[in-house]
C-alpha cells in the first residue's frame, strides 16, 4: 500500500515543479489513476513523459506498496 502523499513526494522528487493528482481505482491504495502536469515534459513524447514517472515510482512498483498506474501526462501550459 502507498499514500497519495507518497506518490505525490516520489513524482515530486524528480520534477519538483509537477502538480499531481491521484486517485485509488480500487480501495486498496496500489492500483492508482495519477496526472502530472509539469514543465519538465516540454519536448518529450508521450512515452518518454511516462517513462519519467515510471521512473520515479520505480521503487514503489519493485517494493510491491504500487501493483498498477493509469498515467496522464501533460505539459504545463
Amino acid at each position: 500500500m502507498i499514500t497519495h502523499e507518497d506518490l505525490e513526494a516520489l513524482i515530486r522528487s524528480a520534477m519538483p515543479d509537477a502538480q499531481v493528482q491521484t486517485r485509488d481505482r480500487t480501495g486498496t491504495l496500489d492500483h492508482y489513476d495519477i496526472q502530472v502536469v509539469s514543465a519538465a515534459f516540454a519536448g518529450k513524447s508521450l512515452l518518454d513523459q511516462h517513462r519519467m514517472v515510471y521512473a520515479a515510482l520505480q521503487t514503489a512498483m519493485n517494493d510491491g506498496r504500487l501493483h498498477a498506474v493509469e498515467l496522464k501526462t501533460e505539459v504545463t501550459p
